[in-house]
């Protein structure tokens, strides 16, 4: 039972230290928050976690190792997620210009589309199979219990959720978007430059 225990909160401290680290998911979540589309946002946090899960899975049952051993599958995946994330950025520097809507802001894009958006990201991110057969399959070890893993699945959701559901709550306040319209096109240009950075380091990583 111990054993268990220490396992969890490993499992879960390192978890938590990734998720709340700056990188491509961040940028997409706060893009879409601060651009008012706090449904969208919120869809995409679902849609990380969802990733997430499917990978955290594979890894407990062993697959995620046999996965990343096919060379030719792994760089398709790496060249997929590079070349969405510069797709993002491209989006996110063309849209600088827009107008933010006036109407409500979870009107401007929907869940689904935000939980695919996600959904993607996650999926085709060498990184995260990197993260989930190294280092999370290290802190959990194959004896591990099986209503121990559970906990850590539901965790590890939890902590997603709860992580980028507050950036989007936050980010899309109406005080804060005020403030925005002053360095919109700067931010926007910003998170572009830095979602199609990632995919530019994806596709030259070796």
């Amino acid at each position: 039972m111990n054993g268990n225990i220490a396992v969890i909160i490993a499992a879960l401290g390192i978890y938590l230290a990734i998720v709340i680290s700056p990188g491509p998911s961040f940028a997409l979540i706060s893009r879409m928050a601060m651009a008012g589309e706090k449904r969208a946002a919120f869809g995409a946090a679902f849609g990380l976690a969802s990733g997430a899960t499917i990978y955290a899975i594979l890894t407990m049952v062993g697959l995620a190792v046999v996965l990343a051993q096919i060379g030719w599958l792994a760089r398709t995946i790496q060249l997929a997620g590079g070349l969405y994330l510069i797709w993002l950025g491209i989006l996110a520097w063309r849209g600088a210009n827009r107008p933010l809507p006036t109407t409500d802001a979870t009107d401007v894009s929907s869940f689904a589309q935000g939980w695919r958006h996600g959904f993607i990201m996650c999926l085709s991110n060498p990184k995260a199979i990197a993260f989930f057969i190294g280092i999370y399959a290290a802190a959990i070890p194959p004896q591990t219990a099986l209503w121990a893993k559970g906990v850590i699945l539901a965790g590890a959701f939890v902590i997603e959720i709860v992580w980028y559901g507050s950036v989007a709550i936050l980010l899309s306040s109406r005080p804060i978007r005020g403030q925005y319209q002053k360095v919109r096109l700067y931010f926007e240009r910003a998170m572009g430059l830095m979602l199609a950075a990632f995919g530019v380091r994806l596709l030259l990583d070796k």
